[in-house]
């Protein structure tokens, strides 16, 4: 017969100083990651709790983080980004204050950069389909929309 096995408090603990350690996390990962340890709810409080006391879990932290990485690396744009954070259930504070850590000009220059980058790898000879393509492109990047209308008409002609 299978058994799942078990954890103690300070195990489980120690499990996740690593897990959070790592890499940042949100509490909505941490407490999957207990459950999935088959730990029980008063447990996962007391661990998380002591997470948050030695600064193992951040939420704030995980948002800047979050945002800088998707941004730069992904090229993902502020809908995107924020939608993605909701979906962690992230704070709108938190939320706000990783956005504003991204520079217009580079919001701008990223999105210039993204934008004509895959306008030339399109290989659509229709003009029509050409911009649908673009645009549908750019919006699931979670670029904003008057952004993303404006530069498809400027590039593709």
């Amino acid at each position: 017969m299978y058994s799942k096995k078990t954890y103690t408090l300070q195990e489980a603990t120690s499990k996740l100083e690593h897990y959070c350690a790592y890499q940042e996390r949100c509490h909505q990962e941490v407490r999957q990651k207990l459950e999935s340890m088959h730990m029980i709810p008063e447990a996962i409080d007391v661990i998380i709790v002591h997470l948050l006391k030695h600064n193992y879990l951040n939420e704030a932290r995980f948002a800047k983080t979050f945002v800088s990485g998707k941004f730069r690396i992904k090229g993902w744009g502020r809908r995107r980004l924020t939608f993605e954070l909701k979906k962690k259930d992230i704070s709108k504070v938190n939320i706000n204050q990783a956005l504003n850590a991204i520079e217009n000009e580079e919001y701008i220059e990223v999105f210039n950069s993204l934008a004509e980058k895959k306008a030339n790898t399109i290989t659509e000879t229709n003009v029509f389909k050409k911009r649908k393509k673009l645009i549908d492109y750019l919006l699931y990047r979670g670029w904003e929309s008057a952004l993303v209308y404006e530069k498809a008409n400027e590039l593709i002609k």
